[in-house]
């Protein structure tokens, strides 16, 4: 969320940056509200100073054997209209508040300008394409008729966009989820943690998945508004929600193996074949909360810890800076890897890494105290280290063979008791 006493102070600014990602801030419906909020703030204190003006002479009236019932009366008359003015003054301050949920974060100064996806800018790239001397297959072609990727008996349990994987495949699977998570804590100094699966909707709120997301979550039912995680980067960053951590504290860097679920509301017809859009992934997610002064640096940092996975596993990638049209809600300059798959002959996204800045914390109330005792907001990052689902695809189309066999990376040996080819 963006500070309420910057969009006072500089409204015009704001709304001009704003327009550079296609968001059209409403400035009438803000100065409105903001013209009512001060009205009833001003009338709210008014009828304050008299009610404790009346309170008084209530005391004096009794000391002096007065009769107190004048007094008591219009005390009431005071209170009773307070609390009207008081109650406009919550309604107000409620609209403001859901007004401002809906406005999404700066973008830094870096990012490019574009109009759409096209305008992403490359910042480099890592390996060459393979070029293989017969025509590579998709992972679909690969694994559905070997039964090591099924989605007919997913599609029989749990519906559309779902997949059972079988055999050494499902080795795979799970030795890239152990891998990723022995690279991150052995070589980058993370921390790993393990959080639940079901969130509150504070905690979605408070990393900017509810209001504006909504449709793309799985609610639970029951009592409370609770949902499945879309990713492990709620759970992870919402440990620090309502905290001052302290100077010492900082940073913190967290890695999680978490499944995902995301309904994919808006996205029919979209990527349907294979794997590429489930409605449940595993995911190793990276989660840096920092000092403010060092969120840019950390960006590059938590970029280039993901980039790593890659490049152990010898996959050719590239990283996109996010232009202005396609940088998400709640980031203010985000990197995207992109993992050439041989089977579309296309680059296709497999980690996003974001600096939010203050934008999370600011909802979330994560806070920390520096050396002088000044109380801050803390910046929030987080990047996929990477999908895992994804990787898999990436492994098993780049190290396939014209046999229809799958070699093993080298770094992913060890994770498969040596296995070398899946026959």
């Amino acid at each position: 969320m963006l500070d309420p006493k910057l969009i006072r102070n500089d409204i015009d600014n704001i709304a001009a940056q704003l327009k550079k990602r296609g968001f059209i801030l409403d400035t009438a419906k803000f100065n409105a509200l903001e013209e009512q909020r001060k009205t009833l703030q001003v009338k709210m204190q008014e009828l304050q100073n008299e009610r404790n003006v009346k309170s008084k002479e209530v005391g004096h009236a009794k000391a002096k054997g007065q009769d107190v019932q004048p007094v008591l009366k219009s005390l009431k008359e005071l209170s009773d209209s307070l609390k009207l003015v008081e109650d406009d003054f919550a309604r107000v301050q409620q609209e403001m508040d859901q007004w401002l949920a809906s406005i999404p974060n700066l973008t830094h100064e870096s990012v490019p300008q574009g109009k759409s996806e096209d305008d992403n800018q490359l910042i480099r790239s890592w390996g060459e394409p393979k070029k293989f001397s017969f025509q590579p297959k998709d992972h679909v072609e690969l694994g559905a008729p070997n039964g090591w990727i099924d989605f007919e008996t997913a599609a029989k349990i749990s519906g559309a966009r779902f997949v059972v994987l079988r055999g050494a495949l499902a080795k795979l699977h799970r030795a890239l989820g152990q891998f990723m998570l022995d690279l991150h804590t052995q070589e980058h100094g993370y921390q790993e943690i393990s959080v639940p699966y079901i969130v509150s909707a504070e905690s979605l709120f408070g990393t900017s998945q509810l209001p504006k997301f909504k449709e793309d979550l799985f609610a639970v039912s029951g009592e409370n508004e609770r949902y499945l995680i879309s990713t492990s980067e709620i759970p992870v960053t919402n440990t620090v929600s309502d905290s001052i951590l302290n100077a010492d504290q900082l940073p913190m860097k967290y890695v999680c193996y978490s499944a995902c679920f995301r309904s994919e509301a808006g996205s029919y017809g979209k990527d349907m074949r294979g794997m590429l859009r489930q409605h449940q992934f595993e995911k190793v997610e990276l989660v840096h909360i920092v000092k403010p002064e060092n969120s840019y640096q950390a960006l590059e940092e938590l970029t280039s810890h993901a980039e790593k996975v890659l490049q152990r596993l010898e996959l050719p990638y590239r990283v996109m800076a996010l232009c202005t049209a396609d940088i998400g809600f709640s980031a203010a300059k985000t990197y995207d890897l992109e993992v050439w798959l041989p089977g579309q002959q296309r680059y296709r996204e497999i980690s996003s890494c974001s600096n939010t800045e203050s934008f999370q914390a600011r909802r979330m109330k994560a806070r920390w105290r520096d050396e002088n005792g000044k109380i801050e907001l803390v910046h929030t990052l987080n990047g996929s280290g990477l999908a895992i689902g994804r990787t898999l695809i990436a492994v098993v189309e780049n190290y396939q063979d014209e046999l229809g066999r799958i070699h093993i990376p080298k770094a992913l040996q060890p994770y498969m008791n040596g296995l070398e080819v899946i026959e």
